[in-house]
């Protein structure tokens, strides 16, 4: 039975974002279970401190199942709010269990009095929603709310035009958020708004209900969400289609990023809509199409190989959109080797793209090696085009874990130790703009 004491504790361990000793303590409570205080630590072969039940824990309740709650990983991480890119965590939505109660292979189980405690728990750690619907007057230096719909359903979105913004035509950022994050979270976190202002472009940040997934993460690994017009990806590019329309704002400097979740719906939008987007960056996320269900995407987040290893699906995209991938070689939430795959599918599909134009072959590649002062240090490789141009940089942060790198902690999963994510894509997505003979579509 657990105890009060014990229950306080774990509150208290979960309000610190400690979600995996929170859980190890419960379940040191349970028959058979640990009976530790639950702040023990254990050493790998390396002798560096990592935490209980790091991986693949999971809790449930009455009815769903919460996979793996996700810890803060790195120093600066503040996890006032659930994992950002909590896709390992509950990201993929509610899984029905049987009526038993049990999980599957499942490590962790509770008395039923205990798992509406624990949901709580979970819950009061995520970001509030946006008002459903909710439309305001979108003023230069304001950060306004909207709502687009179109066949595919509706979705709430916030909108930051720059001070300097006159009607004229501005590049567009679309920034997609983590699992359990809203646009204000994202935006305080990544700093946009504050690159808007001084670099004169707008921000749009697209919000996922809790109605459409219950830990608000992009729907990235269902087949209906991987498609050009249908799902998510026809509700995301339309709503960018509509803000480019209603302001004005320049169609070929238009760019897609985002983190975990959002990193993972960001390359599907690259690659479902390459005649939309100029350039896409992508943070701790996942390749287009590696997983097509539930068991696919927490396969591929564990460093599964999932359908992309036998590139049966990459050479069916020939998006030629540039890209700029981050990824944190200690993630422990989205395993660092998706950022090789990210990278090899974008070379795959636009070598693809180009071999089918007649124009093959790359100047090569270049690598970089640096220190972020008192913080982590990295490794960036560049890849060129035919004509020497860049398209494709990859960047591995040595050391950090599942967070936005050089991110503010006003917002959740950030850590301010690594290199500026939002500064360098930002850098990567203007040196691209489309063009008539460079426009990125798909090759029928």
């Amino acid at each position: 039975m657990i105890d009060a004491r014990r229950m306080e504790e774990a509150t208290r361990l979960t309000r610190a974002g400690k979600l995996h000793e929170a859980m190890a303590m419960l379940q040191g409570a349970m028959p058979g279970g640990k009976s530790g205080t639950g702040d023990e630590e254990v050493r790998d072969t390396s002798g560096s401190a990592r935490n209980v039940y790091e991986g693949s824990c999971q809790v449930i309740d009455e009815e769903v199942s919460v996979l793996k709650p996700a810890s803060a990983e790195s120093g600066s991480s503040r996890t006032g709010a659930s994992s950002a890119g909590k896709a390992s965590s509950s990201a993929f939505g509610r899984t029905r269990q049987a009526a038993s109660g049990t999980i599957p292979g499942g490590e962790i189980g509770l008395p039923s009095g205990w798992r509406e405690k624990w949901r709580q728990l979970r819950d009061s750690m995520a970001q509030p929603e946006q008002g459903r619907g909710s439309s305001e007057t979108a003023l230069p230096g304001a950060f306004t709310a909207g709502c687009f719909t179109n066949h595919a359903g509706s979705r709430d979105y916030k909108l930051y035009l720059p001070s300097g913004y006159h009607g004229q035509s501005l590049p567009l950022v679309v920034m997609l958020h983590g699992c359990t994050q809203n646009p204000d979270d994202f935006a305080a976190g990544t700093n946009m708004n504050r690159l808007a202002e001084e670099q004169l472009f707008c921000v749009l940040y697209p919000a996922q209900p809790m109605t459409a997934n219950s830990n608000k993460c992009w729907n990235w690994f269902k087949v209906e969400d991987q498609q050009r017009d249908g799902g998510e990806p026809s509700i995301l590019a339309g709503m960018t289609r509509q803000v480019i329309d209603t302001y004005g704002l320049d169609a070929s400097r238009t760019y897609v990023a985002g983190l975990s979740a959002g990193g993972a719906m960001a390359t599907t939008m690259a690659m479902t809509y390459p005649d939309l987007y100029a350039a896409v960056g992508m943070h701790s996320g996942l390749p287009h199409g590696v997983a097509q269900s539930l068991p696919d995407a927490l396969g591929a987040m564990q460093g599964g190989t999932g359908p992309l290893a036998s590139s049966t699906r990459v050479s069916t995209w020939e998006s030629r959109v540039p890209a700029i991938v981050f990824h944190g070689d200690r993630d422990t939430t989205v395993h660092p080797s998706n950022a090789d795959r990210v990278a090899a599918q974008y070379a795959a599909s636009r070598a693809a793209g180009e071999s089918t134009n007649g124009r093959e072959g790359s100047a090569g590649k270049t690598v970089e090696q640096g220190q972020v002062p008192n913080g982590y240090a990295y490794t960036k490789t560049s890849h060129q085009d035919a004509d020497g141009r860049s398209c494709l940089e990859q960047w591995v942060i040595h050391g950090a874990g599942h967070a936005w790198s050089g991110g503010d902690a006003r917002g959740s999963y950030t850590d301010s130790k690594g290199p500026d994510a939002a500064k360098e894509m930002l850098r990567f997505f203007l040196s691209h703009a489309k063009s008539a003979d460079r426009s990125g579509r798909r090759t029928p």
